[in-house]
């Protein structure tokens, strides 16, 4: 056995090329849907004016059309607000550490300590991003670029929500797998920290974007909003205020940190710009000696505000809402460190769109929009309905193309998303960025002639018009030699049907032990008596340290012990017995990297075996 392999760094070279790729893929897939609709627009812009012309009218309508209503100013808030958030939050997902650090940054933290059922559904999220870090990664992106566009691009009517519903479903995904429930269970939740989650605030804003506009022509909502609003932020407030939580005091007993103080001094420490982390780190020295006075302002800020949004007495609201926006701001400075640092910062947190959804709720209800714009009387023909190429406008024929667009990129990213959630084994990507590519060769394998696990003459000759994995093994080792065992079983599953036309064979790699039972102890131990075209293949010590110099296995005893240290390399051999693969064997750690050596593994197989 060598060293158990090892996690790949979050930059790896190999992974970062690969996520690149895959998002100059998508992105040119994208550009040509944009021509597509580009094109579709330019013909339907000729025919509505051919059209218009032959009917006798002078110009195309190009302004608003005749009873278009006016966005009411907390709905343009919310929509704007939120699209620009979604935006942010896809470009955030460009960076690239992206694919190998989101999960142990971001998704593994946030579920630690929370409940059994909670940490489950966290780690399905981990382990599909783990198993397909690539598609995984870049599906993210133009989510989130898209549901940005479909916010933008469409300011009233049933895109606007079905734009909000969209937002809405995928705010629930991230919240309930990528920030398990925003912090809801796990210890020591504070507002100061996020809670409820900043993905729970873009489901209340794509739910109020999905409800129907007669609802914002009225100051009801916005007032439901505020009142609501108000209390959730009293709750917040006695939960801050709650004694025994660490909030009260800047150092705990034993001169520990309390845990406001602790996050400031390790967002202090997040990669960012010099000013922003001595705002930080000043922050966290001042809250460690007054950690009070700290959590009093907090709370009274909280309770004062939250009771001001439930009074609807308009200037004890308003100053309610100006307090919280102060207090909010600087949360999002000094506690939260704006979020976006850090190289897996995938979001501004839950601030902004705190303040976001506060303010609309606050405009919803003190400026109501004008029931509409009049503008000319629209045409009629003979009594009948306009044609559309007299009703539609250059603007909204636009932002339909743009809102198709949008629906594009996001099916862009969510369609490879679906189908990776799905799929079974690891990406090979994830064992080639440790251990390297596959090296490829065109050479004749050295025979061998040696005795299998039943005491039966074996030889390479032997085994030809069959496609031969090829491997070494120590069957007295407890550590990487069973899962190398258990990686072959595998990719023998994998390939099904083509596994018939495969042999999978391990050589014993140690000196001192070698026999026969001892072969057949291993396979009985590993479960590999079951497999039909499994070998483990021994002999004299002279016939197996010719082998293992053939292949360039290097053999050593570790020092007062039985098991030796060699070499873990596969050799992937054609049925004509020559060399066409290398691979490592040394899977990196975790179950994660050994599936993604199977998938190599059973992919290179594959590719070998005569169709």
């Amino acid at each position: 056995m060598t060293g158990m392999g090892h996690a790949p760094r979050d930059d790896n070279p190999i992974i970062v090329s690969a996520f690149h790729h895959a998002l100059l893929e998508q992105f040119l897939a994208i550009l040509f849907v944009g021509v597509l609709i580009a094109v579709a627009w330019n013909v339907m812009r000729t025919v509505q004016y051919r059209r218009s012309v032959r009917a006798g009218e002078s110009a195309v309508v190009s302004g608003p059309s005749a009873g278009s209503a006016v966005e009411a100013a907390g709905h343009r808030v919310l929509r704007v607000g939120f699209g620009l958030l979604w935006l942010v939050d896809g470009i955030l997902q460009l960076q690239a550490d992206m694919p190998l650090g989101l999960p142990a940054n971001v998704l593994q933290p946030a579920g630690a300590g929370t409940p059994g059922w909670v940490a489950r559904l966290s780690a399905i999220g981990v382990s599909i991003w783990q198993r397909h870090p690539i598609p995984a990664a870049t599906s993210v992106v133009w989510i989130q670029i898209g549901l940005g566009i479909m916010l933008l691009v469409a300011p009233r009517g049933r895109w606007t929500q079905a734009a909000g519903l969209a937002s809405a479903a995928w705010g629930l995904v991230v919240w309930v797998f990528g920030e398990a429930f925003g912090g809801l269970f796990s210890p020591g939740p504070s507002w100061l920290f996020g809670l409820p989650g900043a993905a729970v605030l873009y489901i209340v804003a794509g739910l109020l974007l999905a409800l129907p506009e007669r609802l914002w022509a009225t100051p009801r909502l916005g007032r439901r909003l505020l009142f609501g609003s108000g209390i959730c932020f009293i709750g917040m407030a006695v939960l801050q205020a709650w004694p025994g939580r660490g909030f009260w005091q800047g150092h705990l007993a034993g001169h520990a940190l309390g845990p406001l103080a602790q996050m400031a001094g390790q967002m202090a420490t997040t990669p960012q710009p010099t000013s922003i982390s001595s705002a930080v780190a000043a922050f966290g020295r001042f809250e460690a000696s007054q950690g009070f006075l700290v959590n009093l302002v907090v709370v009274i800020v909280l309770a004062g505000s939250g009771a001001a949004l439930v009074s609807g007495r308009r200037p004890f609201v308003l100053g309610g809402v100006l307090a919280l926006g102060t207090l909010s701001l600087a949360t999002w400075l000094v506690v939260q460190d704006l979020g976006v640092f850090g190289g897996t910062g995938t979001d501004p947190n839950s601030m902004l769109p705190t303040l976001l959804v506060v303010v609309s709720g606050y405009l919803a209800w003190v400026r109501v929009p004008a029931e509409a714009v009049q503008g000319a009387e629209a045409p009629t023909f003979d009594g009948r309905p306009e044609p559309w190429w007299a009703v539609v406008t250059t603007r909204s024929l636009t932002r339909i193309g743009l809102g198709v667009l949008a629906i594009a990129v996001v099916m862009v990213g969510a369609l490879p998303m679906a189908v990776t959630a799905l799929r079974a084994g690891a990406d090979p990507i994830v064992a080639e960025a440790t251990d390297g590519t596959p090296s490829y060769l065109d050479l004749h394998a050295p025979g061998f002639s040696l005795v299998d696990q039943h005491g039966q003459m074996v030889t390479l000759s032997s085994l030809r018009g069959k496609v031969v994995a090829l491997t070494f093994l120590d069957p007295v080792c407890t550590t990487d030699c069973p899962l190398i065992a258990q990686e072959f079983r595998i990719a023998d599953q994998m390939l099904g049907a083509t596994g018939r036309r495969v042999e999978f064979v391990a050589v014993v790699a140690n000196p001192l032990y070698n026999s026969v039972s001892t072969v057949d102890a291993f396979d009985q131990e590993e479960g590999l008596v079951k497999v039909p075209n499994w070998l483990y293949l021994t002999g004299s010590l002279d016939a197996l340290r010719q082998v293992w110099d053939d292949y360039g296995i290097q053999v050593a005893t570790e020092p007062a012990g039985a098991m030796v240290a060699h070499g873990e390399v596969t050799y992937v051999i054609d049925p004509a017995g020559i060399e066409r693969v290398v691979l490592d064997s040394n899977a990196p750690a975790g179950s994660v990297g050994h599936q993604s050596f199977t998938t190599l593994l059973s992919q290179q197989i594959r590719s070998i075996v005569p169709r």
